[in-house]
């Protein structure tokens, strides 16, 4: 089966970039439906290079302590 030409020459001249503070086992919260959720991630990670930072993420902590004090 031939993917079709656009798809084929987004992927070599695009990239892009999915940013999550979860696993990917914790994207059912997410999205729910666990065939969809498979289908999303499948797709992003065909042919991917994932980089897992180990950081903790400002911005959640932020939001975070913002909601902790209302």
């Amino acid at each position: 089966m031939r993917r079709p030409r656009g798809a084929a020459e987004r992927e070599e001249k695009a990239s892009v970039a999915v940013a999550s503070n979860e696993a990917f086992s914790g994207w059912t919260k997410t999205f729910t439906d666990p065939r969809l959720c498979a289908a999303i991630v499948d797709r992003l990670t065909f042919d991917a290079t994932i980089i897992e930072t180990g950081t903790d993420s400002y911005r959640l902590a932020h939001t975070r302590n913002h909601s902790n004090k209302q």
